[in-house]
């Protein structure tokens, strides 16, 4: 195994990464759409549209994305020499992108509620919440780029 992840090391890579591009873009668009179908009238055309798209995006691309960037970002990890487990930035970064998998999982509730025809929150709490999946992701590229704060 630790053969295979050195020789492969590069393409595990850059697929983790067109897998996170595609979690993040996915996880920036479902809020927004969200504030739009909050001001659609239940029932209408539109939000039954919203409902197509939101379920769309959530089961074809949000999804399959998270799960390749676990799978993906798992096999990084067990690469041999790539890690210094002594490090904060690595705990720092896993605890963040489970944080993010926990937004994930509320998206994935509100959208069960917008299909049920539930609407609880206003657009502007859709807008503010739009923002959380951005600065975790500026934490989480700083941690891995920079790799900030020493041993534990």
């Amino acid at each position: 195994m630790s053969e295979f992840l050195g020789n492969y090391y590069l393409w595990i890579k850059s697929l983790h990464l067109i897998a996170v591009i595609a979690w993040m873009a996915g996880m920036m668009y479902l809020p927004r759409l969200f504030v739009y179908h909050t001001d659609a009238p239940v029932g209408s055309v539109q939000s039954e549209k919203f409902k197509l798209m939101e379920g769309r995006l959530l089961r074809g691309i949000i999804n399959p994305a998270m799960i390749l960037v676990f799978i993906l970002g798992g096999l990084l990890l067990l690469t041999p020499g790539l890690i210094d487990w002594q490090d904060w930035w690595i705990w720092l970064k896993l605890g963040l992108v489970f944080a993010l998998a926990g937004v994930h999982g509320l998206f994935s509730r509100w959208r069960r509620e917008f299909a049920a025809d539930k609407r609880t929150r206003s657009g502007l709490y859709y807008r503010i919440i739009n923002e959380i999946p951005f600065v975790l992701m500026i934490f989480i590229v700083i941690l891995v780029i920079v790799r900030p704060f020493g041993k534990i």
